[in-house]
């Protein structure tokens, strides 16, 4: 544990660091005591499982960047690679995670991979693995080894997009050790580094209908893709504008009732008037 001193020499409380920061300090140390390679491959042709699993995929990436679009201290991105330690590079051991967020990074930086050694000894904050009958013992067991011990990822999901009931989550526990995630009452997992609900959602992204992984934030609204917001935004547009014709159409009908009215009034003023004038009265001196 560290401790700060005031100027006159005096030891003050202890300066305590989060589980997240202790492990990015200890990496960036050992980074910069030992040079890593340069020459690094950031494709190996390997495609996707489907194409619900692409769909799958970019479905969280661009809804999260959608979520936070008003901050620019965060990057995410998806099926490429991570490097973090030389041994890797050897072996060609390619850790593409499908999903991966980390935040506290310059966002604007443009990436071809994650290299861990370039971004300071910065690791995923949040990995989802999408699974597939080749894929899933790897991504519960290996992988997620990896993310626990080496990459200490404190967020880390796996869902199948061909199975609705797939989804599971484990997050670091003060020992650094995953623990289960428990689902609530709609079976959605805590993101807490994202700050949302990770959940299923049924519909059609992408001319296609399946049950997807989306975000939703703290409320239980969905956090929408960036095609959803604009044709939310234009609906709400156009139900103002709606709502301003409407008001325009009752202004006019109150206008019309007014003058319905006076008309009927003058009506019955005439009626009046030659009524009293076939009595033999003037009805102008009931003006005066």
């Amino acid at each position: 544990m560290n401790f700060d001193k005031n100027t006159s020499g005096d030891i003050m409380l202890p300066v305590v660091e989060s589980i997240g920061q202790g492990i990015d300090r200890e990496a960036k140390l050992f980074f910069e005591k030992h040079k890593p390679p340069t020459d690094l491959i950031f494709d190996d042709g390997a495609e996707m499982e489907s194409n619900r699993h692409r769909i799958a995929m970019t479905v969280l990436i661009r809804s999260l960047e959608q979520g936070f679009a008003h901050r620019n201290d965060f990057f995410v991105g998806g099926n490429m690679f991570i490097y973090y330690s030389v041994k890797q590079v050897r072996n060609q051991d390619f850790r593409g995670p499908d999903f991966f967020a980390v935040l506290g990074v310059d966002g604007t930086t443009s990436r071809q991979g994650w290299v861990v050694w370039d971004e300071n000894g910065r690791y995923p904050d949040v990995i989802v693995e999408l699974l597939s009958p080749s894929t899933a013992h790897e991504d519960k067991g290996k992988k997620k080894d990896i993310y626990e011990q080496v990459f200490k990822t404190p967020d880390y999901f796996v869902f199948d997009p061909f199975e609705p009931n797939s989804l599971q989550g484990w997050r670091l526990d003060a020992s650094l050790r995953y623990q289960p995630l428990v689902p609530n009452e709609r079976g959605w997992l805590w993101c807490e580094t994202l700050g949302f609900w990770l959940g299923t959602w049924e519909g059609i992204v992408d001319r296609e209908t399946a049950t997807w992984a989306r975000f939703f934030d703290e409320s239980g609204n969905l956090v929408l893709l960036p095609e959803e917001a604009a044709q939310q935004q234009a609906e709400t547009a156009q139900q103002q504008v709606e709502a301003a014709q409407k008001q325009v159409e009752t202004a006019q009908q109150q206008v019309e009732t007014a003058q319905q009215q006076a008309e009927k009034e003058r009506q019955r003023g005439d009626r009046l008037a030659a009524r009293l004038r076939e009595l033999g009265d003037d009805p102008n001196t009931f003006n005066q």
